[in-house]
C-alpha cells in the first residue's frame, strides 16, 4: 500500500494551511485514508447480487441519500419512534466502504441485516464485484456551485478554519483545477452517468434539487429501484410522508446525535454534515467571474449529456 501511494501524484491544498494532501490515483484526488481504504476495497471486497450502493462525490447530498434508503429498508421493522437514526449517526447507520476495513464494513452490514453500503468511489475505481455481482447503485449529484460551498465549509470546519484564514477564492480555483474529494467532479458525475445509460436496469441516477422540489415521486422512486416499493395502503397511511419529514434537513439537524459527538474513528464533528442544504447558497459565494468560470467549464464537460449542474 505504501509503495503505491508513494508513486502517486500529491497536492498540498494551501488554502487548508497545509493541513490536507490529496493523492491521485486513477485520475481522482482524495485523501490518504480514503484512498487506502478504497485500494483495500479494489483487492478485497466482494459484492453480493442483493447489494444496494449508495454512491455520490462527497457534499451532493449523501447524508440525506443514506438516511433516506435507511428508513425505506428498515420501515418495516422500526418506525420513527425507535429508529437507530434517532440514537446513532447516518455514517454508522450505512458505512462507508472505503472508510476503514472491509472486514468490518461487513460485519457491520450483516449484523444489521441491510443490503446498503455507500462510497464517494469514482465508478471506473469501483471493486471489481460491485458490477460483475450486478448489484443495484443508486447515484446522487448536484448543482456544481453548491457543491463547490459546501465542500469549502465542510473541509474549513473540520480543521476549525474561520473563513478569513481559509480563502474561498482559492478553494475555488482548486475545485476548478479538478482538486477537490473524489475530483474531478465533473468526471465523477459523467462516470456513473454513462453507466447508468448502459446499464439502466442497475443505476438510477437522482438530482438533489429534483429530490428538494419533489420529494414524494422521488422516494417513491427510489423505494421501487431498491427493491422496497410502498404499498397502496402504506401511502395512504402516510409511511411515505412521514420518512420524507424524519429524514428532511429540519428533523435530522436537530437531533441530539446530530448535534453532538463524532462517529468511532473520526475527527469530524457530526453536527459539520448538517450546514444548510439549501440550493442557491452559491449565490453568496460568488463573484460574477466566478460564476462565468465555473458554468463554461460545467457547459464543456457536459454537452450533449442532457445532465444540468448549474
Amino acid at each position: 500500500m505504501e509503495e503505491i501511494i508513494k508513486t502517486l501524484p500529491q497536492h498540498t491544498c494551501n488554502w487548508l494551511k497545509g493541513k490536507i494532501t490529496m493523492y491521485k490515483y486513477q485520475d481522482f484526488w482524495t485523501i490518504k485514508h480514503l484512498l487506502e481504504g478504497g485500494i483495500l476495497a479494489q483487492q478485497s471486497f466482494k459484492a453480493e447480487p442483493n447489494d444496494v450502493f449508495l454512491c455520490s462525490a462527497p457534499k451532493t447530498g449523501t447524508t440525506w441519500l443514506k438516511s433516506l434508503a435507511f428508513a425505506i429498508v428498515t420501515r418495516e421493522k422500526f418506525d420513527e419512534s425507535t429508529t437507530p437514526l434517532l440514537t446513532k449517526f447516518v455514517h454508522e447507520c450505512v458505512p462507508f466502504l472505503e472508510k476503514s476495513q472491509v472486514e468490518e464494513h461487513e460485519n457491520n452490514r450483516k449484523n444489521l441485516s441491510l443490503p446498503l453500503i455507500a462510497t464517494h468511489i469514482p465508478y471506473a475505481s469501483l471493486p471489481e464485484s460491485v458490477i460483475s455481482s450486478n448489484c443495484k447503485i443508486v447515484y446522487i449529484y448536484r448543482n456544481i456551485k453548491d457543491v463547490i460551498v459546501s465542500h469549502y465549509h465542510f473541509l474549513r470546519e473540520g480543521l476549525k478554519l474561520p473563513m478569513e484564514d481559509a480563502p474561498f477564492e482559492e478553494a475555488f480555483e482548486e475545485f476548478c483545477q479538478g482538486v477537490s474529494g473524489y475530483g474531478p467532479y465533473w468526471d465523477h458525475v459523467l462516470g456513473y452517468w454513462k453507466a447508468s445509460l448502459e446499464r439502466p436496469d442497475k443505476i438510477l441516477l437522482l438530482k438533489y434539487e429534483d429530490l428538494k422540489s419533489e420529494p414524494k415521486s422521488n422516494v417513491k422512486r427510489l423505494a421501487d429501484f431498491i427493491g422496497c416499493p410502498f404499498s397502496v395502503d402504506e401511502e395512504k397511511a402516510g409511511v411515505v410522508d412521514n420518512i420524507i419529514r424524519f429524514c428532511g434537513f429540519e428533523n435530522m439537524s436537530n437531533l441530539e446525535v446530530n448535534k453532538t459527538g463524532k462517529r468511532n474513528g473520526s475527527v469530524t464533528e457530526n453536527r459539520i454534515y448538517f450546514r444548510k442544504a439549501k440550493d442557491g447558497d452559491w449565490k453568496n459565494y460568488f463573484t460574477n467571474e466566478m460564476k462565468e468560470k465555473i458554468d463554461k467549464l460545467t457547459d464543456e464537460k457536459f454537452n450533449g449529456t442532457g445532465l444540468l449542474l448549474k
